[in-house]
């Protein structure tokens, strides 16, 4: 076989490594998150097929919610939400993976690149179709002594509900994932090769964009790390274990936002038991008080009122993102100004807090309706959390610029200027 023939085969078997083991590691960290919840226990051997659901969620697919009882109740459902600890494992396994080929030189052509991403895409929507395909499951619904349980007797229509996977938006929005992953997992990496026409950018944007992962990553260790204590001294040991295998990011995310001052809206009504902090669940619940269209204004001061121990998030915050600025300047050429680092980490933690805040929000509501005639008492509720663009990104930028500028005069004594070469010099070569 020749050389130029090993070449494609060797890229597709990259490729189908990268693959299953990100899919291997979601399934993996998804069906432990979901034992310890309980639902290795669920009738009619349902358990792959919900893992399948949470995978695909984790993908960034889209799960529909459906339920009813013939022609004597319909279900008005829909689910928003995404178990970033899933999407983390298959991000950092199958990224990991993507880049390890690639480590062999500075400047690769367009066409290098995209023989490497496209098998790789193609690969993991044929994986993501499989498993949404997996991901559809119906339960019964015991209704107590409400009325549809006295119809449904009588009928023989008892009442459902389900899932199933909505596989074109699931394509859609997990090719939108893939190629938001690769494209992080190259900026990222300082040793992954990039198009000639794009090395001038290096200075600008892998520095910071390693050190906004690095602050990310940092607050999800930093929640396992409050998760183990939690699970050790307050009880309930295997709910939060399932909180953090399922949904830690979302709260160490969270909980950067709020500690920077940015503000979520979010309510909840109904019988949903939310797995996250009491002082959380207490404030979201605090809009039952109101009408029902009223939302809870989620920060810093509105869960302190509940828990004076929320004021930590602004000390860790702030040291976590200096932190950052310096990671950013020290990782950066020395020529680099205090004010370029201040703009380009303000940019990149901007675009990194919006990305967060679109992928924390989450929103579920289910409810059950007699012959048209409204909800069915206790079987219905509706759970929402959004961010304040507007207040949590602004503050972001304003944030991350004066971490940067600060992280660059902090620098400043650990370059050894006349080393460093600034990219023209070391791209003329």
């Amino acid at each position: 076989m020749s050389r130029t023939s090993r070449g494609p085969l060797r890229t597709w078997r990259d490729a189908l490594v990268a693959v299953v083991a990100g899919f291997a590691a979601m399934a993996a960290v998804s069906a432990a998150g979901l034992a310890c919840a309980g639902a290795a226990d669920l009738p009619g051997g349902a358990f792959p097929r919900v893992v399948a659901a949470v995978v695909v969620l984790a993908a960034g697919g889209s799960v529909e919610v459906t339920g009813g009882a013939g022609f004597l109740a319909d279900a008005d459902a829909s689910l928003s939400v995404l178990p970033l600890s899933v999407s983390l494992a298959g991000a950092l396994t199958a990224g990991s993976l993507f880049l390890h080929p690639l480590h062999n030189r500075a400047v690769a052509r367009p066409r290098e690149l995209l023989a490497h991403a496209v098998p790789l895409v193609l690969l993991w929507l044929l994986a993501l179709t499989g498993t949404a395909l997996l991901a559809r499951q119906s339960f019964a619904v015991s209704t107590g002594d409400s009325p549809i349980g006295d119809l449904a007797e009588i009928f023989d229509a008892a009442p459902t509900v389900g899932f199933r996977a909505a596989v074109p938006a699931t394509l859609f929005f997990g090719l939108l994932w893939i190629l938001g992953l690769l494209l992080v997992a190259l900026l990222v990496s300082r040793r992954a090769p990039l198009p000639a026409g794009l090395v001038r950018f290096h200075t600008a944007v892998r520095p910071v964009a390693f050190a906004t992962v690095a602050l990310l990553l940092a607050y999800v260790a930093l929640g396992v790390v409050v998760g183990l204590v939690v699970a050790a001294t307050r009880g309930h040991a295997d709910r939060t274990v399932a909180v953090m295998l399922l949904g830690l990011p979302n709260l160490a995310w969270l909980g950067l936002t709020l500690g920077f001052g940015g503000a979520w809206d979010g309510k909840v009504e109904g019988p949903f038991g939310l797995p996250v902090p009491q002082v959380l669940d207490a404030v979201l619940r605090a809009s039952g008080s109101g009408s029902a269209a009223d939302a809870s204004a989620v920060d810093v001061a509105a869960l302190a009122e509940h828990a004076t121990w929320v004021w930590w998030l602004v000390p860790i915050a702030a040291v976590l993102l200096l932190g950052t600025g310096f990671l950013a300047a020290v990782r950066s050429p020395a020529h680099v100004r205090a004010w370029q680092h201040a703009l380009h980490l303000g940019t990149a933690f901007g675009l990194a807090v919006l990305v967060v805040c679109l992928l924390v929000s989450m929103e579920a509501r289910f409810g059950l309706s007699l012959l048209g005639l409204g909800d069915v008492s206790g079987l219905g509720g509706t759970v929402e959390l959004r961010a304040v663009l507007w207040r949590t990104v602004g503050l972001a930028l304003l944030w991350g610029a004066l971490a940067g500028f600060l992280g660059g005069l902090l620098a400043r004594p650990v370059h050894r200027r006349g080393l460093v070469e600034p990219p023209s010099a070391a791209t003329g070569r």
